[in-house]
């Protein structure tokens, strides 16, 4: 990117962020929604434009949602782009909805050092294209198992989202405006993300490690409904244990059938799987509240503090007053905020112009101890 230099009535002068999501059939419209508002309110709050998007199909021809929604692309993938982030947007049926032109464009995206992320299903799209081989990557769990079958060389996980190098990739739902409030966040700093958030009343923004919420795959809920019972029971029972041996008596087996269960699908005891159940509620009120560790040791199930603090550090790797002590640290932007719309893209320009009437325009930029990214 080039700017000008010299004079105040020629210092330099930042571009919008281009973003491109490229819609494949019958993808998930919540998850392109929760993908573009963050970006839409980005600008409004800072009020200017810090991000600029198009939509993109194939052959430039209308995309229908997976609720028969029809959305009218700004562009084709046969024209020329120049875009910093392409986000991929699949829903339903990714395996036969995508075709190689599609796979052939976003590798030329990788050539051209784009940075490329998906959504919801998305992930497969860009596995396909092996574009995601060495890659740590979350996808919805429910391509996650032919993504596992289809490409041994695509790390999968069951995270809410990934971040990893060039690649971003997340699960469906609303999961994408977290993805995206993690982006805004190391790339402004999480004043403005928290702000977004709040327009959007959030109240939790939920973390590239959280799992996603389902204790396991449904299919395997489906086949092992005990399982699924028990686990669930887990969950709802969190600040007051329930003993193994009623557990199992809950869930109308044996102590010995549910430790087989557990070894034989998630990979551990039954006491293990708990255990971290716990530790992961923890963690969020570690990092979302200002319990005291006492408080959260109880809310938890813990005996006492000590004891939680030995597990935690023993499970997460760190002593839980270090989880709350962490202070994050905002990646800088590229450049100065741009003063200038007169060149920049209509759609997103238009978003921001109608914007200006609403009370919050602006109001990042003029925010108390707020200083413009350099």
């Amino acid at each position: 990117m080039t700017t000008d230099t010299g004079s105040q009535t020629d210092k330099p002068v930042q571009q919008p962020y281009r973003v491109g999501f490229l819609l494949i059939d019958n993808f998930t419209l919540i998850a392109l929604a929760t993908a573009v508002e963050p970006l839409r309110m980005a600008n409004q709050l800072a009020g200017t434009e810090l991000y600029s998007w198009q939509l993109l199909t194939a052959e430039g021809d209308y995309a229908r949602a997976s609720d028969g929604i029809t959305m009218v692309p700004d562009a084709s993938i046969q024209e020329a782009h120049s875009f910093d982030l392409v986000i991929v947007v699949a829903g339903i049926d990714v395996t036969r909805s995508f075709s190689r032109k599609e796979a052939h464009w976003l590798k030329q995206m990788a050539r051209q050092h784009v940075l490329l992320g998906a959504v919801c299903t998305g992930p497969y799209v860009l596995a396909s294209a092996g574009l995601l081989d060495g890659y740590a990557c979350s996808a919805h769990w429910e391509c996650l198992e032919a993504m596992q079958e289809d490409f041994p060389r695509v790390q999968t996980n069951n995270r809410l989202f990934t971040v990893e190098r060039e690649r971003m990739t997340c699960t469906g739902g609303t999961v994408p405006m977290h993805m995206m409030l993690s982006f805004l966040a190391r790339r402004h700093g999480q004043e403005l993300s928290n702000a977004i958030s709040h327009m959007f009343v959030c109240d939790r923004v939920r973390e590239e490690s959280e799992q996603q919420p389902m204790p396991m795959h449904p299919g395997l809920a489906r086949a092992q409904p005990k399982l699924a019972e028990a686990a669930q029971l887990m969950e709802s029972n969190i600040e007051e244990p329930i003993e193994l041996q009623e557990l199992a008596t809950l869930a109308g087996i044996s102590r010995r059938q549910l430790e087989r269960l557990f070894l034989k699908h998630m990979g551990c005891t039954p006491s293990r799987y708990y255990l971290r159940v716990r530790l992961n509620r923890a963690r969020r009120l570690l990092k979302q509240t200002s319990c005291s560790i006492v408080e959260i040791a109880s809310m938890c199930g813990f005996v006492s503090a000590t004891h939680f603090s030995r597990c935690y550090r023993k499970t997460m790797g760190r002593a839980p007053k270090y989880e709350r002590m962490e202070v994050f640290t905002p990646a800088r932007a590229d450049g100065l905020l741009t003063d200038t719309m007169a060149s920049l893209p209509s759609s997103s320009l238009q978003a921001l112009k109608r914007a200006r009437t609403e009370p919050t325009y602006g109001t990042f930029e003029d925010s108390p101890g707020h200083t413009v990214p350099s």
